[in-house]
Protein backbone atom coordinates (compact mmCIF):
# COMPACT_ATOMS: atom_id res chain seq x y z
CA UNK A 1 0.00 0.00 0.00
CA UNK A 2 1.43 3.33 -0.95
CA UNK A 3 2.01 5.96 1.67
CA UNK A 4 -0.78 8.08 0.52
CA UNK A 5 -3.17 5.62 0.63
CA UNK A 6 -1.91 4.26 4.29
CA UNK A 7 -2.37 7.71 5.69
CA UNK A 8 -5.54 8.48 4.37
CA UNK A 9 -6.98 5.36 5.84
CA UNK A 10 -5.26 5.69 8.86
CA UNK A 11 -7.56 8.67 9.62
CA UNK A 12 -10.53 6.72 11.23
CA UNK A 13 -13.68 6.90 10.67
CA UNK A 14 -15.90 7.87 13.76
CA UNK A 15 -17.09 4.25 15.72
CA UNK A 16 -19.98 6.40 16.92
CA UNK A 17 -21.82 8.43 14.21
CA UNK A 18 -19.99 6.69 11.25
CA UNK A 19 -18.53 10.70 10.35
CA UNK A 20 -15.79 10.43 7.65
CA UNK A 21 -13.99 13.63 9.37
CA UNK A 22 -12.77 13.04 13.03
CA UNK A 23 -14.93 15.46 15.13
CA UNK A 24 -13.59 18.02 16.97
CA UNK A 25 -14.09 17.65 20.70
CA UNK A 26 -14.26 20.91 21.96
CA UNK A 27 -14.32 20.38 25.98
CA UNK A 28 -12.75 21.28 28.35
CA UNK A 29 -13.59 18.03 30.91
CA UNK A 30 -15.44 14.71 30.97
CA UNK A 31 -18.25 13.68 32.94
CA UNK A 32 -16.60 10.64 35.12
CA UNK A 33 -18.16 7.86 36.65
CA UNK A 34 -16.76 7.97 39.93
CA UNK A 35 -13.45 9.26 40.67
CA UNK A 36 -10.58 8.02 38.29
CA UNK A 37 -13.09 5.82 36.68
CA UNK A 38 -14.09 7.19 33.21
CA UNK A 39 -13.98 6.96 29.19
CA UNK A 40 -10.17 7.01 29.00
CA UNK A 41 -10.32 11.31 29.06
CA UNK A 42 -11.06 13.13 32.52
CA UNK A 43 -9.75 16.40 31.48
CA UNK A 44 -8.54 17.80 28.04
CA UNK A 45 -5.22 19.46 29.00
CA UNK A 46 -4.36 15.72 30.08
CA UNK A 47 -5.94 14.17 26.73
CA UNK A 48 -8.71 15.43 24.25
CA UNK A 49 -9.99 12.85 21.73
CA UNK A 50 -9.38 14.72 18.56
CA UNK A 51 -5.62 15.04 20.19
CA UNK A 52 -5.31 11.37 20.53
CA UNK A 53 -6.42 10.98 17.01
CA UNK A 54 -3.90 13.46 15.39
CA UNK A 55 -1.30 11.98 17.95
CA UNK A 56 -1.77 8.56 16.57
CA UNK A 57 -1.71 9.12 13.14
CA UNK A 58 1.33 11.16 13.21
CA UNK A 59 3.19 8.37 15.20
CA UNK A 60 2.15 6.51 12.76
CA UNK A 61 3.44 8.74 9.84
CA UNK A 62 6.53 9.13 11.12
CA UNK A 63 7.43 5.29 12.25
CA UNK A 64 7.36 6.29 15.74
CA UNK A 65 5.71 4.74 18.92
CA UNK A 66 4.40 8.08 20.64
CA UNK A 67 3.54 11.42 19.68
CA UNK A 68 2.69 14.42 21.49
CA UNK A 69 0.97 17.69 20.28
CA UNK A 70 1.75 20.99 21.10
CA UNK A 71 0.78 24.26 20.80
CA UNK A 72 3.32 26.18 18.79
CA UNK A 73 6.86 24.51 17.22
CA UNK A 74 9.02 26.56 19.99
CA UNK A 75 6.91 24.56 22.60
CA UNK A 76 7.46 21.05 21.35
CA UNK A 77 11.29 22.10 21.01
CA UNK A 78 10.91 22.99 24.75
CA UNK A 79 9.48 20.04 25.92
CA UNK A 80 12.48 17.90 24.56
CA UNK A 81 15.10 20.38 25.80
CA UNK A 82 13.34 19.19 29.48
CA UNK A 83 14.20 15.87 28.74
CA UNK A 84 17.52 17.07 30.18
CA UNK A 85 19.20 18.38 33.26
CA UNK A 86 21.64 21.44 34.58
CA UNK A 87 25.08 20.94 33.49
CA UNK A 88 24.52 18.72 30.55
CA UNK A 89 25.60 19.54 27.29
CA UNK A 90 23.61 19.88 23.61
CA UNK A 91 25.29 19.93 19.87
CA UNK A 92 23.09 21.61 17.41
CA UNK A 93 23.49 22.51 14.00
CA UNK A 94 25.40 25.78 13.25
CA UNK A 95 22.70 27.06 10.52
CA UNK A 96 19.63 26.73 13.55
CA UNK A 97 16.39 27.96 13.35
CA UNK A 98 16.57 31.31 14.85
CA UNK A 99 13.72 30.28 17.93
CA UNK A 100 15.31 27.63 18.70
CA UNK A 101 19.04 29.31 18.89
CA UNK A 102 16.64 31.86 21.27
CA UNK A 103 15.25 29.60 23.52
CA UNK A 104 18.97 27.30 23.69
CA UNK A 105 20.44 30.82 24.71
CA UNK A 106 17.79 33.18 26.38
CA UNK A 107 16.26 30.82 28.27
CA UNK A 108 18.03 27.16 29.02
CA UNK A 109 21.68 29.13 28.89
CA UNK A 110 20.81 30.35 32.36
CA UNK A 111 19.71 26.91 33.92
CA UNK A 112 22.89 25.45 33.10
CA UNK A 113 22.50 24.18 29.80
CA UNK A 114 24.93 24.77 27.13
CA UNK A 115 25.03 24.36 23.68
CA UNK A 116 27.67 24.46 21.19
CA UNK A 117 27.11 24.88 17.28
CA UNK A 118 28.95 22.90 14.47
CA UNK A 119 28.21 22.27 11.02
CA UNK A 120 26.38 18.69 10.52
CA UNK A 121 27.50 17.89 7.35
CA UNK A 122 31.26 17.56 8.85
CA UNK A 123 31.22 14.43 10.77
CA UNK A 124 34.10 14.76 12.62
CA UNK A 125 33.65 18.53 13.98
CA UNK A 126 30.26 16.28 15.37
CA UNK A 127 32.89 14.17 16.95
CA UNK A 128 35.53 17.02 18.14
CA UNK A 129 32.56 18.69 19.81
CA UNK A 130 31.57 15.42 21.88
CA UNK A 131 32.34 16.07 25.49
CA UNK A 132 31.67 13.78 28.86
CA UNK A 133 28.67 16.00 29.27
CA UNK A 134 26.94 15.96 25.93
CA UNK A 135 24.09 14.22 26.07
CA UNK A 136 22.14 15.65 23.19
CA UNK A 137 22.27 16.32 19.30
CA UNK A 138 20.60 18.43 17.74
CA UNK A 139 19.59 18.48 14.16
CA UNK A 140 17.22 20.38 11.27
CA UNK A 141 18.03 19.05 8.06
CA UNK A 142 17.57 20.82 4.98
CA UNK A 143 18.05 23.80 7.71
CA UNK A 144 16.71 27.20 8.18
CA UNK A 145 17.63 29.10 5.59
CA UNK A 146 20.66 27.33 3.52
CA UNK A 147 18.76 24.30 3.33
CA UNK A 148 22.20 22.25 4.12
CA UNK A 149 21.47 18.65 4.20
CA UNK A 150 22.79 16.51 6.62
CA UNK A 151 23.55 12.73 6.77
CA UNK A 152 21.06 11.63 9.62
CA UNK A 153 22.24 7.79 9.46
CA UNK A 154 25.61 8.59 9.82
CA UNK A 155 25.00 11.16 12.65
CA UNK A 156 22.48 8.48 14.38
CA UNK A 157 25.62 5.93 14.30
CA UNK A 158 28.04 8.78 16.24
CA UNK A 159 25.24 9.39 18.67
CA UNK A 160 24.83 5.52 19.51
CA UNK A 161 28.06 5.16 19.83
CA UNK A 162 28.37 7.75 22.25
CA UNK A 163 24.90 7.02 23.84
CA UNK A 164 23.77 10.13 23.22
CA UNK A 165 19.70 11.46 22.65
CA UNK A 166 19.42 12.20 19.13
CA UNK A 167 16.85 14.65 18.17
CA UNK A 168 15.92 15.65 14.33
CA UNK A 169 13.61 18.97 13.54
CA UNK A 170 12.02 17.28 9.95
CA UNK A 171 9.94 20.46 9.31
CA UNK A 172 11.36 21.18 6.26
CA UNK A 173 11.19 17.89 4.46
CA UNK A 174 8.45 16.72 6.49
CA UNK A 175 7.43 12.63 6.41
CA UNK A 176 6.46 12.61 2.86
CA UNK A 177 10.55 12.76 2.15
CA UNK A 178 12.39 11.69 5.11
CA UNK A 179 11.57 9.24 8.41
CA UNK A 180 14.35 10.63 10.84
CA UNK A 181 13.32 7.23 13.30
CA UNK A 182 14.07 4.53 10.69
CA UNK A 183 17.13 6.19 10.08
CA UNK A 184 18.34 5.82 13.44
CA UNK A 185 16.82 9.01 15.41
CA UNK A 186 15.56 8.86 18.54
CA UNK A 187 12.93 11.97 18.51
CA UNK A 188 11.32 13.17 15.43
CA UNK A 189 10.26 17.18 15.72
CA UNK A 190 7.89 19.08 13.76
CA UNK A 191 6.79 23.10 13.58
CA UNK A 192 3.55 21.58 12.44
CA UNK A 193 2.37 25.46 11.30
CA UNK A 194 4.48 24.85 8.33
CA UNK A 195 3.88 21.95 5.75
CA UNK A 196 2.12 19.35 8.28
CA UNK A 197 -0.94 21.80 8.66
CA UNK A 198 -0.19 23.60 5.16
CA UNK A 199 -2.82 26.58 5.20
CA UNK A 200 -1.22 29.61 7.53
CA UNK A 201 -4.51 28.97 9.69
CA UNK A 202 -2.75 27.00 12.61
CA UNK A 203 0.27 27.20 15.12
CA UNK A 204 1.25 23.56 16.55
CA UNK A 205 4.35 21.61 17.38
CA UNK A 206 4.30 17.43 17.38
CA UNK A 207 7.33 15.52 18.91
CA UNK A 208 7.55 11.56 17.67
CA UNK A 209 9.39 9.60 19.80
CA UNK A 210 10.77 6.04 18.77
CA UNK A 211 11.19 4.32 22.36
CA UNK A 212 7.99 4.62 24.58
CA UNK A 213 9.90 5.03 27.49
CA UNK A 214 10.89 8.35 26.05
CA UNK A 215 7.35 8.93 24.30
CA UNK A 216 5.92 8.96 27.75
CA UNK A 217 8.76 11.26 29.39
CA UNK A 218 7.22 13.78 26.61
CA UNK A 219 4.06 13.65 27.47
CA UNK A 220 4.09 14.00 31.23
CA UNK A 221 5.85 17.43 29.97
CA UNK A 222 3.22 17.66 27.91
CA UNK A 223 0.67 17.58 30.74
CA UNK A 224 2.71 19.09 33.48
CA UNK A 225 4.02 22.10 31.85
CA UNK A 226 0.12 22.80 29.91
CA UNK A 227 1.12 23.70 26.24
CA UNK A 228 -1.13 21.21 24.89
CA UNK A 229 -2.72 21.95 21.42
CA UNK A 230 -6.49 22.43 21.54
CA UNK A 231 -8.99 20.29 19.81
CA UNK A 232 -10.01 22.69 16.66
CA UNK A 233 -6.19 23.10 15.71
CA UNK A 234 -5.64 19.31 16.30
CA UNK A 235 -8.40 18.68 13.37
CA UNK A 236 -7.05 21.42 11.25
CA UNK A 237 -3.57 19.71 11.68
CA UNK A 238 -5.78 16.35 10.55
CA UNK A 239 -7.18 18.15 7.53
CA UNK A 240 -3.82 19.57 6.90
CA UNK A 241 -2.17 15.74 6.48
CA UNK A 242 -5.01 14.04 4.47
CA UNK A 243 -3.60 16.46 1.77
CA UNK A 244 0.32 16.22 2.57
CA UNK A 245 1.83 14.18 -0.14
CA UNK A 246 -0.51 15.58 -2.74
CA UNK A 247 0.65 19.22 -1.80
CA UNK A 248 4.49 18.66 -1.26
CA UNK A 249 4.70 17.02 -4.89
CA UNK A 250 3.36 20.51 -6.34
CA UNK A 251 5.35 22.63 -3.86
CA UNK A 252 8.69 20.30 -5.52
CA UNK A 253 7.27 20.77 -8.68
CA UNK A 254 7.14 24.59 -8.78
CA UNK A 255 9.85 25.12 -6.20
CA UNK A 256 12.38 23.48 -8.45
CA UNK A 257 11.20 25.47 -11.26
CA UNK A 258 11.62 28.75 -9.86
CA UNK A 259 15.36 26.95 -8.17
CA UNK A 260 16.41 26.73 -11.83
CA UNK A 261 15.05 29.98 -12.92
CA UNK A 262 17.25 31.94 -10.27
CA UNK A 263 20.32 29.53 -10.73
CA UNK A 264 20.75 31.58 -13.98
CA UNK A 265 19.60 34.81 -13.30
CA UNK A 266 22.77 37.51 -12.83
CA UNK A 267 21.82 39.13 -10.32
CA UNK A 268 22.09 36.07 -8.23
CA UNK A 269 25.09 35.32 -6.34
CA UNK A 270 24.05 31.85 -5.29
CA UNK A 271 20.91 29.35 -5.04
CA UNK A 272 20.30 26.81 -2.14
CA UNK A 273 17.99 24.00 -3.31
CA UNK A 274 18.37 20.96 -1.69
CA UNK A 275 15.85 19.01 -5.02
CA UNK A 276 12.76 18.50 -2.97
CA UNK A 277 10.52 20.50 -0.67
CA UNK A 278 8.89 23.98 -1.11
CA UNK A 279 11.89 26.57 0.22
CA UNK A 280 14.39 27.81 -2.17
CA UNK A 281 16.76 30.53 -0.69
CA UNK A 282 19.26 32.35 -2.91
CA UNK A 283 22.08 34.73 -2.29
CA UNK A 284 21.87 38.43 -4.21
CA UNK A 285 25.27 38.72 -5.63
CA UNK A 286 24.59 42.50 -3.96
CA UNK A 287 25.32 40.93 -0.90
CA UNK A 288 23.21 43.37 1.39
CA UNK A 289 20.71 44.48 3.20
CA UNK A 290 19.96 47.51 1.41
CA UNK A 291 19.55 45.45 -1.86
CA UNK A 292 17.74 42.59 -0.19
CA UNK A 293 15.24 44.91 1.14
CA UNK A 294 14.82 46.85 -2.18
CA UNK A 295 13.96 42.96 -3.96
CA UNK A 296 11.53 41.76 -0.85
CA UNK A 297 9.70 44.87 -1.31
CA UNK A 298 9.13 44.84 -5.09
CA UNK A 299 7.43 41.15 -5.63
CA UNK A 300 3.14 41.37 -5.74
CA UNK A 301 2.92 37.27 -5.76
CA UNK A 302 5.82 36.41 -2.45
CA UNK A 303 4.09 38.36 0.35
CA UNK A 304 6.40 39.20 2.66
CA UNK A 305 5.81 37.23 6.20
CA UNK A 306 7.40 34.83 8.66
CA UNK A 307 7.05 30.97 8.20
CA UNK A 308 6.64 28.89 5.63
CA UNK A 309 4.82 25.91 4.44
CA UNK A 310 1.38 27.16 3.16
CA UNK A 311 -0.24 27.36 -0.03
CA UNK A 312 0.34 31.10 -0.74
CA UNK A 313 3.99 31.84 -1.53
CA UNK A 314 6.04 34.10 0.91
CA UNK A 315 9.28 35.47 0.93
CA UNK A 316 11.14 36.64 4.22
CA UNK A 317 14.81 38.18 4.76
CA UNK A 318 16.15 36.01 7.24
CA UNK A 319 18.82 38.14 9.16
CA UNK A 320 16.17 40.78 10.17
CA UNK A 321 13.66 38.51 10.74
CA UNK A 322 13.75 35.09 11.48
CA UNK A 323 17.08 35.35 12.37
CA UNK A 324 17.61 38.47 13.83
CA UNK A 325 18.58 37.24 17.47
CA UNK A 326 20.84 35.47 16.16
CA UNK A 327 24.51 37.45 16.87
CA UNK A 328 25.58 39.05 12.93
CA UNK A 329 29.17 36.77 13.50
CA UNK A 330 27.52 34.02 13.85
CA UNK A 331 24.02 34.37 10.89
CA UNK A 332 27.39 34.94 8.14
CA UNK A 333 29.52 32.14 9.36
CA UNK A 334 26.17 29.64 9.28
CA UNK A 335 26.15 31.75 5.36
CA UNK A 336 23.01 33.51 6.45
CA UNK A 337 24.59 36.87 5.06
CA UNK A 338 22.16 40.44 4.46
CA UNK A 339 21.54 39.88 0.66
CA UNK A 340 20.27 36.14 1.63
CA UNK A 341 16.82 35.78 0.43
CA UNK A 342 14.32 33.11 1.67
CA UNK A 343 11.39 31.97 -0.62
CA UNK A 344 8.30 29.76 0.18
CA UNK A 345 7.10 28.30 -2.95
CA UNK A 346 3.12 28.34 -2.88
CA UNK A 347 0.83 26.24 -4.88
CA UNK A 348 0.28 29.22 -7.74
CA UNK A 349 0.99 28.47 -10.81
CA UNK A 350 4.89 28.27 -11.50
CA UNK A 351 4.94 30.85 -14.36
CA UNK A 352 3.36 32.89 -12.42
CA UNK A 353 5.76 32.92 -9.72
CA UNK A 354 8.79 33.06 -11.65
CA UNK A 355 7.05 36.30 -13.68
CA UNK A 356 6.82 38.01 -10.45
CA UNK A 357 10.31 37.19 -9.53
CA UNK A 358 11.88 38.54 -12.87
CA UNK A 359 9.33 41.60 -12.62
CA UNK A 360 10.98 42.45 -8.75
CA UNK A 361 14.66 42.10 -10.41
CA UNK A 362 13.22 44.37 -13.41
CA UNK A 363 11.73 47.01 -10.74
CA UNK A 364 14.96 47.26 -8.58
CA UNK A 365 16.92 47.59 -11.62
CA UNK A 366 14.89 50.47 -12.70
CA UNK A 367 15.17 52.19 -8.68
CA UNK A 368 19.22 51.58 -9.46
CA UNK A 369 19.13 52.99 -12.95
CA UNK A 370 17.24 56.03 -11.83
CA UNK A 371 19.28 56.10 -8.39
CA UNK A 372 22.31 56.49 -10.72
CA UNK A 373 21.03 59.33 -13.03
CA UNK A 374 20.16 61.36 -10.44
CA UNK A 375 22.95 61.01 -8.43
CA UNK A 376 25.06 61.35 -11.74
CA UNK A 377 22.84 64.93 -12.43
CA UNK A 378 23.82 65.98 -8.69
CA UNK A 379 27.48 64.97 -9.42
CA UNK A 380 27.16 67.43 -12.50
CA UNK A 381 25.48 70.11 -11.10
Amino acid sequence: MQATTQLLHSIPVDAQTGAIAVPIYQTSTFVQEAPGVNKGFDYSRTNNPTRQELEKIVAKLEKGSVAAAFSSGLAAIDAVIKLLESGDEIIAVNDIYGGAFRLFEKVYKKFGIRVSYVDMTDLSAIQRAITLKTKLIWLETPTNPTLKVADIRAIAAIANRYKLLFAVDNTFASPVYQQPLALGADIVVHSATKFIGGHSDVIAGLVIAKDPEIGQQIKFYQNACGAVLGPFDSFLLIRGLETLHIRLKQHTETASRVAAYLKNHPEVGEVFYPGFGGVVSFRLKKDNHAAALQFIGATKLFHLAESLGGVKSLVSHPASMTHKTVNPEQRKAAGITDGLIRLSVGLEDGSDLVNDLEDAFLAVGEISSSRKKIKSALVSI
